[in-house]
């Protein structure tokens, strides 16, 4: 920590200004191959003001302790987790096959590129999500007469057809889309695919699964809560208690539950990867949107190849050590009040 310090306090000063920060983010933020990210201007200078704790415009000793621990050496020694979501036989070839909806994609094609990854990266810790609904499931088309439609909804019980949007009376009323029956408990179309390398679960330490969808009345998108968030899956403690600070996540359907569980794991505060190749979704368009959001809440977008190197620290980007200044921030208001 000293060294570092010295050696970017170019006039030896005592203090980091804003020029020193920036050579120290242009030493920081750059790949395994020596390529430098920039961090924006803008943001560089919020991130600054985020360690420069009594706004006087420099980083002194003191300030740069809680730098280095809480930001420098996160970025440089990621605890990385891998989030595979829902690599569930109806998605890939069942009653809820993807390549029938209307982007046409294959998901078998995730499963070869996340075996690779399994046996190639070392991550800290591995999730399996499944999708796990009892058979009475609110989002299954097949039992929209269990309940009663709210007035509001644009689609009527009897008109309803897959993939429509409805609304249930509630209380309170609540949107769902409608689903053909898949991922029922115990049935061959929940299990996970039989090429997906699963580690011996439960013999491992690192490797478990999540299930979710459990609740019949209340569909559950991402892996760390259901879609009216009142119940959340075991997924938020088992991070928090390996320290993960970074997120890779892939599987099946790219725009409905790995879009939802990325867009949470931002929310919650965690580095998020979206790995695209490893994924594949039901609608062109929505995907497309899946990305916007990840990439305007500071996460990232990378292809497989690109993994290894982020896990092990070598690839360090901007967009991650952004977002981690701005979770300091956060904390550092909410403990002062």
């Amino acid at each position: 920590m000293d060294a570092c310090f010295s050696a970017f306090d170019k006039n030896s000063d005592g203090y980091l200004d804003l020029e020193e920060f920036r050579l120290l983010t242009r030493a920081l933020f750059r790949n395994d191959k020596g390529k430098i990210y920039n961090l924006e201007e803008e943001k560089l200078r919020e991130t600054f003001n985020v360690f420069d704790g009594n706004n006087d415009g420099f980083i002194d000793r003191e300030e740069f302790v809680f730098c280095w621990n809480h930001w420098i050496k996160i970025i440089v020694r990621p605890i990385s987790a891998f989030l595979i979501v829902d690599v569930q036989n109806d998605f890939i070839s069942g009653t809820l096959n993807i390549s029938n909806c209307s982007a046409q994609q294959n998901g078998l094609e995730v499963v070869e590129p996340i075996n690779h990854l399994l046996d190639t990266v070392q991550f800290d810790v591995v999730f399996y999500s499944l999708d796990w609904h009892p058979s009475n499931h609110v989002s299954f088309i097949d039992n929209i007469g269990q309940r009663e439609i709210h007035p509001s909804s644009p689609v009527t019980a009897e008109n309803a057809q897959t993939y429509d949007t409805v609304i249930f009376a509630g209380p309170p009323p609540m949107k769902q889309r409608l689903w053909p029956r898949h991922c029922v408990q115990d049935t061959w179309g929940s299990e996970l695919h039989k090429d997906l390398k699963v580690a011996k679960l439960n013999v491992v330490e690192n490797s478990i699964k999540v299930y979710k969808g459990t609740n019949p009345d209340v569909d559950s998108y991402s892996v760390f809560w259901d879609n009216k968030k009142m119940t959340d899956t075991t997924l938020c403690a088992q991070l928090r208690m390996r320290n993960a600070t970074d997120i890779y996540i892939c599987g099946l359907a790219y725009d409905v539950c790995v879009g939802a569980t990325a867009v949470d794991a931002l929310a919650i505060g965690y580095r998020t990867i979206l790995l695209d190749d490893c994924s594949r979704g039901v609608d062109l368009m929505d995907i497309e949107k899946t990305k916007n959001t990840v990439i305007k809440n500071n996460g990232v977008i990378i292809n497989s190849n690109q993994v290894k190197a982020m896990v092990e620290g070598r690839d360090r980007r901007p967009e991650l050590g952004y977002k981690l200044a701005m979770e300091l921030k956060m904390n550092r208001l909410e403990n002062n009040h």
